[in-house]
């Protein structure tokens, strides 16, 4: 007689199940991924990251830990957030402003900057909102925890703007919220590692990729500050070759596979090269770019040895 797991133990698990899907399911989803952050670079606005500030990335992740939500929800909260403040600031720049003078348009503006200061972390609590019925819909973050939250830092907000707040996150982003997050990436590339033979077991290489990159949100300027001098091999970067750089800190495949080098690096050093050729191999990254991620990010962890001088030996 076969045993069945309760449903209960199967959708809480807080790890992936690697090694049960289909290759021809694998290589169309990595093929999906692979166009989507394509289409993501080539229509890249200016302020594109300029909203996964260190301290609002940091307020997300204690806020997710403590409404007990899973990985997956926080990074998806991070990046709704940073979608919808961007499109609120391309609204207020584009809208047409007609039969008002040079003045009155500014101080239209301002009011809306005001506006959109204002109502900031009303915005980021209902990013975290959206982002938990994405993601575990039994656990969904409901409008009277949040705002509980709300009045413990002295906010007097009712259940009707909270509500009204979330409506406006979903109408700003054209309700396209469910969108990849680099965890997706992650997990998809260590399942195609999987196939392929990588000697590294998927778990314990998941658990080390998750920590790495709640480091690198966490540190992701100063990473992609490394990462730049590294490329252009100047640590005073001029204007142009920091504008060019945004496509590289926006790459989510480059970082995927980034943070599984470091991550191999971390657990297997004598590995580490054979990890990098797979990676190569499958997202066509070099193996000189993805070396020097895993560089970058290992700089700001320990400053010892790293894949750049261990590639070297």
């Amino acid at each position: 007689m076969v045993s069945r797991v309760p449903a209960a133990s199967r959708f809480c698990s807080p790890d992936p199940l690697f090694g049960d899907v289909a290759p021809e399911i694998i290589e169309d989803t990595l093929i999906h991924l692979a166009m989507e952050n394509e289409r993501h670079l080539s229509v890249l606005p200016d302020p594109a990251g300029c909203f996964r500030e260190a301290r609002t990335v940091e307020f997300i992740f204690l806020l997710s830990e403590k409404w007990h939500l899973d990985q997956p929800a926080k990074y998806q909260a991070v990046e709704l957030l940073e979608r919808f403040m961007i499109k609120q600031i391309e609204q207020i720049y584009t809208s047409p402003q007609q039969n008002i003078t040079s003045d009155e348009q500014g101080r239209s503006q301002n009011s809306l900057q005001e506006q959109i200061y204002d109502t900031f972390v009303l915005r980021l609590v209902s990013c975290i909102q959206l982002a938990s019925k994405l993601s575990l819909h039994y656990n969904a973050v409901n409008s009277d925890t949040a705002l509980k939250f709300l009045q413990s830092l002295k906010y007097s907000y009712t259940k009707q703007e909270l509500l009204e707040s979330e409506l406006a996150v979903l109408e700003t982003l054209q309700f396209q919220i469910n969108v990849s997050t680099p965890l997706a990436y992650i997990e998809l590339l260590l399942e195609v590692l999987g196939h392929n033979g990588c000697l590294l077991p998927a778990k314990p290489l998941h658990q080390m990729c998750v920590q790495l990159l709640d480091f690198f949100y966490l540190k992701r300027d100063t990473i992609y500050d490394t990462l730049l001098n590294i490329a252009i091999e100047n640590l005073t970067p001029s204007e142009l070759q920091i504008a060019k750089f945004l496509m590289v800190k926006e790459d989510l495949m480059l970082l995927a596979v980034g943070i599984i080098s470091t991550s191999a690096f971390i657990l297997n050093p004598e590995h580490w090269k054979k990890v990098v050729e797979h990676l190569n191999c499958i997202t066509g990254i070099t193996s000189q770019s993805i070396s020097e991620f895993s560089y970058a990010v290992l700089k700001h962890i320990i400053g010892g040895t790293t894949p750049k001088q261990h590639h070297r030996r």
